[in-house]
């Protein structure tokens, strides 16, 4: 695979020609498109409404299939299938019981068995009772196996062959490099691959055994997991992969993510926003969501010029429990503190000494939480009388009326420097107004 990608390469790119040019660049770009090459492992399956579709799940034990079969039919749940999960895994401990709290969890209705130690006998039972109650999306869970035990593989291709599944999907775990080819392609050799899902991509693995496993199979990668959370699953974009793998980032994946939080029709916050008034409500308002957006690391890695290891090890984590600290202490905080934009209300020691009963924290972090919100304050007066879009929600609109020297005062200037300073900035607002 490397000495094909590097022909390929230089083939596209001719050095010699390359006279004016910025050749790094050149370089990039056909090694972006070579990868994406790699990635493509044709169409992906297509379930078809008001008709049962049937996908069995395979793959490696530990690689958090029942955990993505429960996502894959919340993820249809949401778009109006009617989902159901059977497990026929009877081999692991514990199985039916993690699936059937996923199950309830997410609404959705599930078959198993603790008497039936046959998976083909559930499996079947389990799919012919939900077609016959018109569910069209039945997804199977199976048991975990490595490629070296022959009686478990054995008995995937026995539950294949009796349950003739529409789609089988090849559950990788993002973390597990080059020896996902020749797993995959043990999986494939058995059962046949028709698409690949990527799991715990939430850490600092970027899943490039994606790669290999889409070598193996030659099926398409249709969605990743991207937490542990029941909702921490989206649709696979090739191109956004391949940006973040490469360290490039992924614009288009932040600005979705962006879209998803930001409030689709708050006039009220935009008038805060041109009036330079901020309170403790608005901060605990951008923590949600931050939070709702997921690993911070994961979110700055789809930012050119940074990525997943900006906040060093360990720093991620303690950020993510600091902000719900400052959160817990703010929950203390009664309506007339949450609003208040005067600082010096904040910082009478009668409520010092209450909210710090209140919320059970060390008096220090509830004067750290005050010295964060001066710092936000600051940020957020200086984005007083921005001429913002009404409606909310509208990035390009907000994007044309943030100049370069507005949005370079409000980050960091460390921040400034990790994204490659102003010239790097000036990139960003472009790609940002070309969508």
């Amino acid at each position: 695979m490397v000495a094909r990608l590097r022909n390929n390469v230089k083939k596209a790119v001719k050095l010699e020609d390359a006279a004016g040019h910025n050749t790094r660049r050149l370089i990039e770009r056909a090694v972006f498109r070579e990868l994406c090459g790699m990635l493509d492992g044709g169409e992906p399956f297509r379930p078809k409404k008001n008709r049962p579709n049937v996908v069995m799940f395979v793959g490696l034990q530990g690689n958090g299939k029942t955990t993505t079969c429960t996502k894959f039919a919340y993820h249809y749940k949401r778009k109006g299938w009617k989902s159901a999960l059977v497990c026929a895994d009877t081999y692991r401990a514990g199985a039916f019981d993690q699936l059937r709290q996923n199950a309830t969890k997410a609404g959705i209705p599930f078959f198993g068995s603790y008497t039936d130690s046959d998976p083909v006998n559930i499996a079947v039972e389990g799919v012919e009772r939900f077609k016959q109650a018109g569910h069209d999306m039945i997804l199977v869970d199976t048991s975990g196996r490595h490629k070296q035990e022959e009686a478990l593989f054995e008995e995937m291709r026995a539950l294949h062959e009796a349950v003739q599944p529409d789609d089988t999907v090849f559950v990788l775990d993002g973390s597990v490099g080059q020896a996902a080819f020749d797993q995959a392609a043990a999986f494939r050799k058995a059962v046949g691959v028709g698409s690949v899902i990527v799991t715990k991509l939430d850490g600092h693995a970027k899943g490039g055994g994606a790669l290999s496993a889409v070598a193996a199979t030659q099926s398409p990668v249709t969605f990743l997991g991207t937490g542990e959370h029941i909702d921490e699953f989206e649709a696979f974009d090739c191109k956004g992969f391949v940006s973040r793998l490469l360290g490039l980032g992924d614009w288009k994946g932040f600005m979705t993510k962006i879209e998803e939080v930001l409030p689709k029709d708050d006039d009220e916050l935009i008038e805060k926003l041109q009036e330079g008034k901020f309170s403790m409500r608005l901060l605990y308002e951008q923590y949600a969501n931050i939070q709702k957006m997921g690993p911070v690391g994961q979110v700055m890695s789809m930012i050119p010029g940074f990525n997943s290891d900006f906040l060093g090890k360990g720093a991620e984590k303690e950020g993510q429990l600091k902000i719900q600290r400052f959160m817990t202490i703010m929950d203390s905080m009664t309506q007339a503190e949450l609003d208040t934009t005067d600082i010096k209300v904040l910082l009478e020691p009668s409520r010092l000494t209450r909210l710090t009963r209140g919320s059970g924290r060390h008096p220090q972090e509830v004067a750290l939480l005050v010295e964060e919100y001066k710092r936000m304050a600051q940020v957020w007066g200086r984005m007083k009388n921005l001429k913002l879009p009404k409606g909310g929600g509208n990035m390009s609109a907000l994007n044309r009326n943030m100049n370069l020297q507005q949005m370079s005062k409000m980050l960091p200037p460390q921040v400034l420097n990790q994204m490659g300073g102003m010239g790097a900035l000036q990139g960003l607002l472009k790609q940002m107004e070309n969508g």
